[in-house]
């Protein structure tokens, strides 16, 4: 049962199991009864996103090109210090060891994985040894 890496609000894959909304906010105008209906997630988990000045920054990133590419770089490096912090870090070794006998998703709105914080996410669950679906 490998962890899914998923974009919240799509329709969810057969046995994807647990979703975890690992955002700092939840989804805009949807009430909170139906953000499981609506494909959101299950379980709201903000410890996992990046700090709001952090994602501004992400945001920043976007740009393409050679500025874009630097700006999100800095996101990555400054994400993973975030994330290396104790409870964060042992919400991931967590989550690793779940992923070999549950299932469950994480996910963020993005459309871009290559340029979201899930990205970043799966790098480091993939080195903590997690179950991760391709």
């Amino acid at each position: 049962m490998p962890l899914r890496i998923v974009r919240l609000g799509t329709p969810r894959a057969a046995g994807e199991g647990t979703r975890i909304g690992t955002v700092r906010r939840p989804p805009r105008g949807v009430p909170k009864a139906e953000f499981a209906s609506r494909d959101y997630y299950d379980v709201w988990y903000p410890l996992l996103s990046p700090t709001p000045e952090l994602m501004a920054q992400g945001q920043q990133a976007q740009q393409p090109g050679k500025e874009g590419d630097k700006a999100w770089e800095a996101f990555v490096k400054q994400f993973r210090k975030e994330l290396a912090l104790p409870e964060a870090s042992r919400t991931l070794d967590l989550l690793a060891a779940l992923s070999h006998h549950s299932a469950m998703s994480l996910g963020c709105y993005c459309e871009d994985e290559a340029r979201c914080h899930r990205s970043v996410l799966r790098v480091e669950l993939a080195s903590r040894g997690a179950d991760i679906s391709t």
